[in-house]
């Protein structure tokens, strides 16, 4: 970018400071449109005499340059007062994303106490059945009684760490996308119960399919129908569960069928389904699409979405499917966006109250990951201008964002 004297700069020109170093100046970003005057001042005040700044991205020219020995008297100094503003505006808004860092965190931290909980709850199907249903009964009933009767959603990314296996999170994942369409399908508190538990326990029987069958793309007749068993194997896993009520053993039995009849074990068309059955079916290949065992073929959330709502609109319903898309928004969690000063970040919040402002963390190789820019689009005057492959992107970008690989989603209600 071309360089601009800090004289030429007015309002509506975008600057950027990466050559200054992100802890050594008061603004928030490296990269940004001049919105005030104060903020050139405190440029000034900084010693800054020259700054980059992009064109294409400017609503206004620069100033023209002033003639030497045009000055008509010494002029007040107000860059001092500007620059101690913007500092203490800057560390307010540093507590911001410090507290939605220690948010990210404990969310972490639960999603991740969940995990192990519901390895639990597996381990313990056959020994001490009546124990696991009450245990899964408590973690789905926790979930679920802080959706209920809040007003919106907030689906969060998150990092877990968790020593537990695939299974724990795939499960947890699909409980939560579950309850998510059902709180937007306004369903009754007993069937999101329902629905949660059927989420969580759906894939159970994939405890008796030899791993590497799991983890095939390309199996072979036979160790096709050795993994469409885990239908019936989860069946038989929950037989001890003696009050396991009937929606819950349907959604285990039915989250592979398919609206066009050609899914599995039944074949089952429709309405024939059962409803919570179809809700958990789409939150388990969206899972599927998002997190598969190789996850060099992971679609991104907009990529999976498309694909199920495109190529695979008949094996779903299509009410649901598009209530679904709707409550998820335009840009999922996990999804690397391109924001308007030309940065590139990923979602890790959104809200349903306003799916267009999603929380985002910025790449800046400048800053550690650790301390990652976390920016509120409700409130940073940003916008997002489109969503972005991972294969498009550099690998140092990708990693820095996102750098296990898999999406793992924590769903909370919120009165906000």
């Amino acid at each position: 970018m071309p360089q601009i004297s800090v004289d030429r700069l007015q309002p509506g020109i975008f600057v950027s400071l990466a050559g200054h170093g992100w802890m050594k100046h008061p603004f928030l970003l490296n990269r940004f449109c001049l919105s005030s005057e104060r903020q050139i001042q405190a440029m000034r005040e900084m010693g800054i005499v020259s700054v980059e700044w992009d064109p294409a991205r400017s609503t206004v020219e620069p100033l023209p340059e002033c003639p030497a020995g045009n000055a008509s008297g010494p002029e007040p100094d107000f860059g001092r007062a500007a620059l101690a503003g913007m500092q203490d505006e800057k560390r307010m808004r540093l507590e911001r994303v410090r507290q939605q860092r220690e948010g990210l965190a404990r969310r972490e931290r639960q999603f991740e106490q969940q995990a192990i909980a519901a390895g639990d709850i597996f381990r313990s199907l056959l020994a001490r059945p009546q124990d696991a249903h009450r245990h899964a009964c408590a973690l789905v009933g926790g979930i679920v009684e802080k959706l209920v009767g809040t007003e919106n959603m907030v689906i969060h990314l998150v990092s877990q760490k968790s020593r537990e296996g695939g299974l724990a999170f795939h499960a947890l994942n699909v409980m939560g996308l579950s309850l998510m369409l059902g709180k937007t399908l306004q369903l009754p508190d007993e069937e999101m119960r329902q629905l949660g538990l059927g989420g969580l326990l759906h894939d159970v029987g994939k405890q008796d399919v030899p791993s590497r069958i799991l983890r095939s793309s390309r199996r072979t007749a036979p160790e096709e129908e050795f993994y469409r068993a885990h239908v019936g194997y989860g069946i038989k896993a929950v037989s001890g569960l003696r009050e396991l009520p009937v929606p819950v053993k349907n959604i285990i039995a039915c989250h592979h069928e398919h609206c066009d009849g050609s899914g599995f074990p039944n074949h089952l068309v429709a309405e024939r389904i059962p409803r919570l059955a179809r809700i958990a079916a789409i939150a388990n290949r969206y899972d599927n699409l998002c997190n598969p065992f190789d996850l060099r073929e992971a679609k991104a959330p907009a990529e999976a979405l498309r694909q199920m709502f495109r190529n695979e609109a008949a094996r779903h319903d299509q009410q649901m499917m598009q209530l679904f898309i709707k409550t998820l928004g335009v840009y999922p969690p996990g999804t690397f966006v391109a924001l308007s000063n030309g940065s590139v970040g990923m979602v890790v919040e959104t809200n349903a109250a306003d799916l267009l402002h999603p929380l985002v963390m910025l790449y800046d190789p400048d800053i550690p990951r650790s301390e990652a820019l976390l920016i509120d689009l409700r409130d940073a005057e940003l916008t997002i201008e489109s969503a972005l492959s991972a294969a498009k992107l550099p690998v140092e970008t990708v990693e820095y964002l996102a750098p296990r690989g898999r999406l793992d989603y924590l769903v909370e209600g919120s009165r906000n």
